[in-house]
């Protein structure tokens, strides 16, 4: 699973270095760090929504959203997917 993070995260960078026109990335990131994190908290919401009364697919699917915003918040902070990892290692013990 690692691998689809990590290649979702180096998609984001490039994105946010380049800001293409098309791209919904770069247009978040026009919007700035608050609306980022706006849309960390409502997909966070949705998913809960999915999870009680839409089913697995929807929570899938929000599940998804919430972890692209996620990531794209992540990359904005400058927080690098292994701190993420590093992090859930150690609580682990």
């Amino acid at each position: 699973m690692s691998e689809v993070l990590d290649k979702l995260y180096e998609i984001i960078l490039e994105r946010l270095e380049k800001m293409p026109e098309n791209s919904y990335t770069a247009e978040l990131a026009k919007k700035g760090k608050g609306h980022i994190a706006r849309k960390v908290g409502e997909e966070a919401v949705e998913t809960i929504v999915a999870s009680l009364y839409e089913g697995r697919d929807r929570f899938i699917s929000e599940a998804a959203d919430l972890m692209y915003h996620l990531w794209v918040l992540m990359a904005v902070e400058g927080v690098k997917p292994e701190e993420l990892y590093d992090e859930l290692k150690r609580r682990m013990k």
